[in-house]
């Protein structure tokens, strides 16, 4: 291992912007469908060796050091993301004709772009360089601090985040709960990085111990709260998940609306299994019905036909509001909540859009200066301004999240307690068989971790599930799988915790991190074997 490490260290040029790609690639390995987490820990321990030497290498000054350093975490993040988001790109070909040329900006420009976040993780992180574990301390307050950041800027786009890494089950997801997604991205890069430390000694077996209790902890944890009973009055509700597995290109077509949504009416009316329970809840994916409900009435008298006393029907749909004389109306992402006798009596919408999906930040600006081919990019939605919570019939509230919406932390605000259960509507098929939906339903699982709530999920081409408030997939359908699943869940959970709490702590555990490595630059701890 030292003599790797000392090679590795003294790469440079080409040799060291291909390792850095490779190991950015090879970390990738460790995010679903594959979960290889093993990944992770070669990934770090590559790129410790390749940042030693923007560190120790002879022609190396110190601003020419941070440089590399940046540079060796950009190529390391391109890497990843590349190999983690390639499958973007897949959204584009279903309008090959028209926005084929936008290809590589989904699969090269946007890698590019936040890989620009891992550049500033190791920039910080080579501020606080040092030998011996302190290094590692280092590593993990720049990625702790850039993955945060990643989360709000320019809207945010937390996707991938390190910390999934470490969560690939339910046993490894429960450590979310009490320190968030960015405290669990800050340790886990510290236990993915201290292998490095076998190349080169200096402080190895501190360093490697507390790197493995720390493992042993999450483990621990994620064993003890698995373990514990669930409290609470006993409130349950069962629903049927409906996923249609509506090819994209259908739905995009605008000729087959009436048999899209017959197909969901279908769906919804099969028998339900032999000693099952009759739903109280029928769930459509996001977007499902292909028209606007409110002017064609002719579809509410179906929906009410089609359910049965008590029933109600929560469903994606797009919502239009109109805005006055001469001015066209705006559209918003909803979800709408329909009785048995036809009525819509709730209604939430989208509030974090998609960028480039659902909207194109600085529309006028880009206009103005030519490019024109961004703004025909689809979308045309509106951001609402508040979002709404869901109040089924019987008081039952349920929080919704729209898509992606899901990935965000700091999305579960304002009186989010009140839920029963997170309710997470989304549309996969965009990105038809490749591991864009695996990775999305991991990170909603980990919501549900996180906030100590259930979650109630129907994608149009999967993966639809009902998931308990400790991450457990207990029910569900398969990536495009066509079906209905019944799932009774518990809806009386006593696990909440907000996101102050958690967010309390990742900055505990960041500045504990932090005060680790300038110490030990200084040469007080961690220095020696």
């Amino acid at each position: 291992m030292e003599r790797l490490a000392g090679r590795i260290m003294l790469f440079w040029g080409v040799r060291r912007a291909a390792l850095a790609l490779f190991a950015g690639a090879i970390g990738a390995l460790a995010l679903p469908p594959y979960g290889f987490l093993a990944a992770l820990f070669i990934a770090f321990t590559l790129l410790v060796w390749l940042l030693d030497g923007t560190a120790s290498h002879p022609q190396i000054g110190t601003s020419l050091g941070l440089r590399s350093a940046f540079l060796v975490g950009w190529l390391f993040g391109f890497g990843y993301f590349v190999a983690g988001l390639w499958w973007l790109g897949h959204a584009l070909l279903l309008e090959a004709d028209e926005f084929a040329w936008a290809l590589p900006l989904a699969v090269v420009g946007l890698p590019a772009v936040l890989a620009v976040f891992y550049g500033l993780a190791t920039f910080v992180a080579r501020l606080l360089w040092s030998d011996g574990f302190g290094r590692i301390l280092a590593l993990a307050a720049g990625f702790g601090i850039a993955e945060w950041l990643r989360s709000f800027v320019a809207t945010g786009f937390p996707w991938n985040a390190i910390g999934y890494g470490a969560m690939p089950i339910p046993l490894m997801m429960q450590s979310v709960h009490i320190i968030g997604l960015f405290g669990v991205t800050t340790l886990a890069v510290l236990v993915f990085a201290s292998p490095a430390l076998l190349g080169t000694r200096k402080g190895a077996l501190p360093g490697l111990a507390i790197a493995a209790g720390l493992f042993l902890i999450h483990l621990g944890y994620g064993g003890y709260r698995l373990s514990m009973p669930e409290v609470g009055d006993g409130k349950q509700l069962t629903v049927r998940l409906v996923q249609p597995a509506i090819d994209q290109a259908k739905k995009l077509a605008n000729d087959d609306r009436e048999a899209i949504f017959k197909k969901h009416l279908e769906l919804s009316v099969l028998p339900v299994a032999q000693g099952g329970k009759r739903p109280d809840v029928i769930v459509w994916p996001e977007t499902s019905i292909p028209f606007i409900l409110t002017e064609n009435p002719d579809a509410l008298t179906s929906i009410a036909d089609m359910l049965q006393e008590g029933q109600v029907l929560v469903t994606g749909t797009v919502r239009s509001e109109t805005q006055g004389a001469g001015r066209p109306p705006r559209y918003y992402n909803s979800i709408y909540v329909i009785d048995d006798k036809g009525q819509i009596v709730a209604a939430s919408d989208k509030v974090h859009l998609t960028p480039f999906g659902e909207y194109v930040p600085f529309e006028d600006v880009l206009r103005r200066i030519g490019f024109d081919n961004l703004i025909s990019l689809p979308g045309g939605f509106s951001a609402a301004a508040d979002r709404t919570m869901l109040t089924l019939p019987g008081g039952l509230k349920l929080y919704p999240l729209i898509c992606y919406e899901v990935i965000f932390p700091a999305e579960m605000t304002g009186n989010w307690a009140e839920a029963g259960a997170i309710l997470n509507v989304t549309n996969d098929a965009w990105f038809g068989l490749t591991p864009g939906p695996y990775q999305h339903f991991q990170q909603a699982r980990v919501r549900a971790v996180e906030n100590g709530l259930p979650l109630i999920r129907s994608a149009n081409n999967g993966i639809s599930a009902v998931i308990d408030d400790r991450g457990r997939t207990f029910s569900g359908l398969s990536l495009d799988a066509q079906g209905v699943e019944d799932a009774t869940v518990n809806v009386d959970s006593s696990a909440k915790l907000g996101n102050n709490f958690r967010e309390r702590n990742f900055w505990m555990i960041w500045a504990a991190v932090v005060i680790g490595a300038v110490f030990s630059r200084m040469g007080f701890i961690f220095g020696k074997n």
